[in-house]
């Protein structure tokens, strides 16, 4: 039996992308050697960024999976090794393109929306509606990203299971994934684990934000989307300074109450010069379960109230951009790590999350500010 060719094995590596960077690990000059035995036996080295690096096993399956596809292959031994100081910079700076410090999406040129879901008070479900949003766009295969926003009271990693600490490249972030989300959030960095408080001041939330946004790696999103804390206050004014193009969604539930508070966080993004793309109602009626007949736990109008109130505030159409029926199992799919949107995906919940996924990831990527590599000719 002839022995493979080395060109056959690195040609069938340059299908193997990292698991957290999305990238060919040849292109990422992860792989350190190929040696191949007459008998057809092959091992391959390779760089880990880390020596804990927590997708270890993922690369040797996947190594392993498209060495061993290659003809007259009898088996497949991978080595891991981890790459020098040396190599971690060459890699941020590749990542990178060489810059430091600098928000993408910020950038004039960027093309991933940003969705920041804001609400006026707390247990309107923001969080819950946030992380389904995301799960449910990246299942209609869009690039997510999730920023936990609300650095207090951060919720986000229990709703999605993101309970893995990042990865750290020479000061680089690398996000973990879940569902297919890129997920960042303050849990892993604080030593005291969930029940430690965060004593933040503005200066200090404005920092932490900013660092989420400018020290992690995202990749190349078509959707950024921020669970904002409930309210006006600093992340929401910071949002609006480091992310001057992103659209609001405010979450409201139907109760009069919760309405005329959601209108304030909808109000202050005219001030920040920010476009409101709607409203999403949350809890809405749901039918009664013996007679069929709807029900309005939590009152009526609430979200078509903000959408008419803000669209006087900002001198704009806020559309109402749906509602969600009241479903407890939204509730129990977040505090189990498993969002109603995959978990029942035929549940109205899950039905209205994904349309609204779909209207909002839909929507057409800005080409405001990007080069078209066009130069007019004089005459």
């Amino acid at each position: 039996m002839p022995a493979p060719s080395e060109d056959a094995v690195r040609a069938a590596l340059t299908t193997v992308n990292d698991p957290e960077i999305n990238r060919p690990i040849t292109e990422l000059g992860m792989v350190k050697s190929v040696d191949i035995s007459r008998k057809g036996a092959v091992t391959v080295g390779v760089f880990l960024t880390v020596a804990g690096c927590p997708m270890r096993d993922a690369i040797t399956e996947r190594v392993t999976s498209a060495v061993m596809a290659v003809p007259d292959v009898t088996s497949v031994r991978v080595e891991l090794d981890v790459m020098s100081d040396d190599q971690r910079a060459a890699l941020r700076n590749q990542l990178r393109g060489g810059e430091q410090r600098e928000i993408p999406f910020a950038k004039v040129g960027s093309t991933t929306k940003v969705f920041a879901i804001a609400s006026g008070k707390g247990g309107v479900g923001k969080s819950s509606v946030t992380a389904n949003l995301a799960v449910a766009m990246a299942e209609l295969g869009f690039s997510v990203g999730l920023v936990d926003a609300d650095v207090y009271g951060h919720s986000i990693p229990r709703i999605l299971n993101a309970m893995e600490p990042p990865t750290m490249v020479e000061g680089m972030i690398m996000p973990p994934q879940s569902y297919g989300v890129r997920v960042i959030s303050m849990l892993p960095f604080k030593p005291g684990g969930i029940s430690q408080p965060i004593a933040y001041r503005g200066p200090m939330l404005h920092r932490a934000l900013e660092q989420f946004l400018s020290d992690v790696w995202w990749g190349d999103l078509d959707v950024l989307l921020l669970d904002l804390p409930p309210g006006t206050g600093d992340i929401a004014i910071s949002t609006g300074q480091l992310l001057p193009n992103a659209e609001l969604v405010i979450v409201t539930t139907p109760q009069a109450a919760a309405a005329d508070v959601a209108v304030r966080a909808g109000t202050l993004a005219a001030q920040m010069n920010q476009k409101v793309a709607g409203v999403i109602e949350n809890m809405s009626s749901f039918p009664c379960p013996c007679c069929g007949e709807p029900l309005d736990l939590f009152g009526i109008g609430g979200g078509d109230l903000v959408a008419s109130m803000l669209s006087s505030a900002v001198d704009a159409e806020v559309p109402l951009l749906g509602r969600i029926p009241f479903d407890v199992d939204l509730r129990e799919g977040g505090d189990a790590g498993h969002p109603i949107v995959l978990a029942k995906p035929d549940a109205p919940a899950a039905v209205a999350l994904r349309d609204l996924a779909q209207a909002l990831a839909r929507r057409p990527r800005g080409i405001t500010g990007l080069s078209l590599g066009i130069t007019p000719v004089g005459r």
